[in-house]
């Protein structure tokens, strides 16, 4: 059985239930008419009798309201700004999320990124304030600060950034030295050059914020760079025997301020032991005056013996002064030390009796008796 047989084995009707007997194909017209009925009871309208239909113009009011729903919808990102313009002048600006305007052209939104960070780079020849060539290169990082002066107020900013990028470099780059640029004077260098872009762009009022401006390490002409390399290495080693000035001074100084605050504090020990010491002799002095004046002869005696002891206790030599006889004994008691460490104490001995021997009975006791006093610390 074909595809256009009926199922009751009738041929002579096809399956848009038509009779078979023209064998043509399906009356299209009659299909459409049958949607249109169809379009129609949706709407809750008929057709008209005289075969009138509102099919097109229900879809075109249906296009219509999907494409104004469409048309005046806007959703603005959380990094973006809508900025609305009703007949090309400025209304408002649109904070994120869903926002409903008028539609076209009545209303136009241009959404705005003011949360990207863009980049634009420099490099260029320049010339120092002490008359150098020097190479530079520069990376200005910026995003937009305020849509609708970066829309507005300039014609075209993005020529606009990189003019007077340029423009400040030269001139940042033009008041330096050449030794400044290539060595430490990088940072201070891009900070200066990121306040004076952004000083300009104030002043234009074109809604760009400068983030950062970061400076590559500056580099001489190809032509001279064997001999800026020389002047560099030179000022290196400048540098070095700089440091190790510096670090020579500060090590001998504290040694010397050591050494020095120690010979101050050892004078000032000395001066105050001198001090002490006067005040202590004038003390005594005072004491022993008193004391002379209650019993001068004692006092004087005294005194003698004093001066004769601190005289003698330094010496070897022993004096022995006989009361009973003019004869004065003397004692090589050095001789004595020295055949004492030489020869036995026997024959030390011996030498010490034989003297004794050579004196007569009274000087014999006088010296036994003046030497166990000397031993005992008697005067």
């Amino acid at each position: 059985m074909s595809w256009n047989e009926p199922p009751d084995g009738n041929k002579n009707k096809d399956p848009w239930g038509k009779n078979g007997s023209n064998g043509g194909p399906p009356d299209l017209d009659e299909i459409v008419r049958r949607m249109q009925r169809g379009f129609g009871g949706i709407f809750g309208k008929k057709p008209s009798k005289g075969g009138g239909s509102i099919f097109p113009f229900s879809v075109v009011i249906i296009l219509l309201i999907a494409w104004l729903v469409f048309d005046m919808t806007y959703l603005v990102d959380q990094q973006q700004r809508g900025v609305v313009l009703r007949f090309g002048k400025y209304v408002t600006t649109l904070d994120p999320g869903l926002n409903i305007r008028l539609p076209r052209p009545i209303e136009k939104v241009t959404k705005v990124n003011v949360g990207q960070v863009r980049s634009i780079t420099h490099k260029a020849s320049m010339l120092t304030q002490d008359e150098n060539i020097v190479d530079v290169e520069v990376a200005v990082q910026w995003r937009i600060g305020t849509a609708t002066d970066f829309l507005f107020n300039v014609f075209d900013p993005f020529p606009t950034l990189r003019q007077v990028t340029e423009s400040a470099v030269r001139e940042v780059i033009g008041k330096s030295e050449l030794d400044f640029v290539l060595t430490e004077g990088r940072s201070e260098i891009a900070q200066k050059i990121q306040i004076l872009i952004q000083d300009v762009l104030d002043d234009y009022e074109s809604g760009i914020y400068i983030s950062s401006v970061e400076m590559q390490p500056a580099k001489p002409p190809e032509e001279v760079k064997a001999a800026f390399d020389d002047a560099i290495k030179a000022r290196e080693d400048e540098q070095r025997l700089v440091n190790e000035a510096e670090a020579y001074r500060n090590d001998i100084i504290p040694k010397a301020r050591g050494a020095a605050a120690r010979l101050r504090e050892e004078s000032n020990g000395y001066k105050a032991r001198v001090i002490a010491k006067a005040e202590g002799e004038a003390s005594r002095f005072e004491q022993l005056l008193i004391e002379y004046q209650r019993a001068p002869k004692v006092t004087r005696e005294r005194l003698y013996l004093d001066a004769i002891e601190s005289v003698f206790s330094n010496t070897n030599k022993v004096l022995i002064d006989n009361d009973n006889g003019n004869s004065l004994m003397y004692l090589p008691i050095d001789r004595l030390i020295d055949n004492n460490t030489n020869k036995k104490p026997s024959t030390s001995n011996s030498t010490f009796n034989n003297l004794l021997e050579n004196q007569t009975p009274s000087s014999t006791n006088n010296l036994q008796n003046n030497l166990n006093s000397r031993l005992r610390g008697s005067r």
